[in-house]
């Protein structure tokens, strides 16, 4: 089996400028992505998709491959990550002749990215024979008790229902941990999500998104905490 880690990478980071290198505790934050991959032993092959030189330079210093720059439309502010996905496995079938059995999207600002739990997802998507597998974890608190604002301006329970239920009662509701997506490239279509696909479960002490500055700093302090307890 050949394996295809591809780490999407473009240059236009809104919310966080230049976030994909921005400095993380010493080194560019898509270093750790980029590391974790070749530490882990299961790809062949671990590239960056990117439209942005300077990126793309560093990630080539911390050992990924770059064999072809990112198309101008996938890297939109409208491009999705299935689109970037699908022109990189194009990408190298018309370019460079090399197809792969199993590729695996592991995003560049993911620093709490575990070898371990790659190895489990991957595991999993042999041994069912899933066409995707990714990382989850769970809300915080029960959404089923969630509120929203009416059309006065009050708020109203979404669930009527449970306005009552305890909330250890309730049924516990996963979210996409936005780390990485296993996938078999012959069975997917428009979606890495997929009336056949799994996940594995993650502490929230694994998952941080990084959307703000402060989220950076929580990232920082959780990558901090999983090493002094290693």
């Amino acid at each position: 089996m050949k394996n295809l880690a591809i780490i999407p990478a473009r240059g236009g980071s809104k919310r966080i400028p230049r976030k994909n290198i921005k400095e993380f505790l010493g080194k560019p934050i898509i270093a750790y992505s980029i590391e974790v991959a070749l530490t882990s032993g299961l790809f062949d092959e671990v590239m960056v998709s990117t439209d942005d030189e300077e990126i793309a330079s560093i990630a080539k210093q911390y050992g990924a491959k770059v064999p072809f720059m990112r198309s101008h439309k996938a890297a939109d502010d409208f491009a999705t990550t299935m689109d970037v996905l699908k022109e990189v496995e194009k990408d190298y079938h018309e370019k460079l002749n090399f197809v792969f059995d199993y590729i695996c999207c592991i995003y560049p600002a993911a620093p709490l990215v575990q070898t371990v739990d790659l190895k489990k997802g991957f595991s999993l998507l042999i041994e069912k024979k899933l066409d995707t597998v990714f990382s989850i974890v769970s809300f915080g608190y029960p959404i089923w008790r969630g509120f929203r604002f009416g059309d006065s301006g009050k708020t109203q329970l979404v669930w009527e229902k449970f306005k009552n239920a305890r909330s250890q009662d309730l049924e516990k509701v996963f979210h996409d941990a936005g780390q990485w997506y296993w996938y078999n490239p012959l069975k997917l279509g428009d979606s890495l999500f997929t009336d056949n696909s799994s996940a594995i479960i993650l502490d929230e002490d694994k998952v941080q998104d990084i959307d703000t500055e402060t989220d950076w700093k929580l990232a920082e302090i959780k990558y901090e905490l999983l090493q002094s307890t290693r």
